[in-house]
């Protein structure tokens, strides 16, 4: 297994600072993150400031925030999750504090709706944390932290479907669980167990359990109180080890592949990955970073065609710029370089 350290790899962004603050663009403890890989955009949830604050991945600078310490429709408490939902053009925010679901616009950011079911028979939304989207079923997930399971919501309304787990350390019970993302590729729920210590992989048509890989410890593959994860677009799993003070790297089956370690101090909690410009975003303390997938993890990220409209602005220019140098220049070698080339030049500098 690799080791690398934050000291070693080219920082892309780094927003807020090492101690806490409410001014815009600082944090009080972020929690989850999500890229809007549409806009190039970055969604922090600013957990003790009780909102959202957005940021752009070309060059970091703040964009807009939402909400406000509440316990009223639009209002937060303590919020946790963050799911983007492209095809309903909503943000899902987990509001912990005040056992709920709530959405706005991803266009605008304006408030859409709450759901508050903390009072039904059904389930019991106690000390909510993650949320995910299963794109092929149409649903939305649910971690439960204080209940000890996850729960199935329809993507449509968010009316309740369905729940599974239970306290424990058997093979599909959990401690705790903090965070799931869905693998929509290999219909799979990857569950972040984390007073288990472990990783949980589960089957997304029935949530019957597969597979596990971790226990605790602070050697290649273990953990300590692991909070968030998320997965790359080769299908390998990325666990913020909170109290390891790392992140690890994983196959898409639990193998160990590589570590990136604090150098500061500072517990990494989440991660996010953007599958169209191949960046990695954490939390760390109070602080969010923003680097390079390539940097840490060789060959994760390459340009194609497809991506093209969502390369950053900077790349866009440079591009832009290049095309009509050559559009004036007659039989140059450069004009027989194609645009895709250009793209994959001009990502690495």
């Amino acid at each position: 297994m690799k080791h690398h350290y934050l000291s070693d790899i080219e920082i892309k962004l780094s927003l807020g600072s090492k101690e806490h603050g409410h001014a815009d663009g600082q944090f009080f403890w972020p929690r989850r993150l999500a890229f809007d890989h549409h806009r190039g955009l970055l969604f922090v949830v600013d957990r003790h400031n009780h909102r959202v604050q957005v940021f752009s991945t070309d060059d970091g600078s703040f964009v807009s925030k939402f909400g406000e310490e509440g316990n009223q429709p639009g209002q937060l408490l303590n919020p946790w999750g963050i799911a983007i939902d492209h095809d309903h053009d909503r943000i899902l925010i987990v509001d912990s504090g005040n056992s709920r679901v709530q959405s706005w616009s991803l266009s605008d950011q304006s408030f859409l709706s709450c759901v508050n079911q903390s009072g039904s028979q059904d389930i019991g939304l106690f000390k909510l944390n993650g949320i995910a989207i299963d794109k092929h079923h149409h649903r939305v997930l649910v971690v439960i932290t204080g209940n000890h399971e996850l729960a199935f919501l329809s993507l449509s309304d968010l009316s309740f479907l369905s729940r599974f787990g239970s306290r424990g350390v058997r093979p599909g019970q959990f401690r705790a669980p903090s965070a799931a993302v869905i693998d929509d590729d290999r219909h799979r729920i990857i569950v972040c167990d984390s007073g288990n210590h472990r990783v949980q992989v589960l089957s997304s048509i029935d949530g019957s359990f597969l597979f596990e890989f971790g226990s605790r410890g602070n050697q290649s593959g273990q953990f300590n109180y692991p909070q968030g994860l998320c997965i790359d677009n080769h299908g390998r799993i990325i666990v913020a080890d909170c109290s390891n003070y790392r992140l690890q790297a994983f196959t898409s089956e639990g193998d160990p592949i590589s570590f990136l370690g604090s150098t500061d101090g500072e517990q990494p909690s989440e991660v996010a990955f953007d599958e169209h410009r191949g960046l990695i975003a954490f939390t760390a303390s109070h602080r969010v970073y923003v680097i390079g997938a390539n940097q840490w993890l060789p060959d994760t990220f390459t340009w194609r065609v497809d991506r093209h409209r969502y390369a950053p602005s900077c790349i866009k220019q440079a591009i832009l710029t290049m095309t009509m140098i050559r559009s004036v220049v007659d039989e140059s070698a450069m004009s027989m370089i194609p645009n895709e080339l250009l793209f994959e030049i001009f990502s690495f500098l």
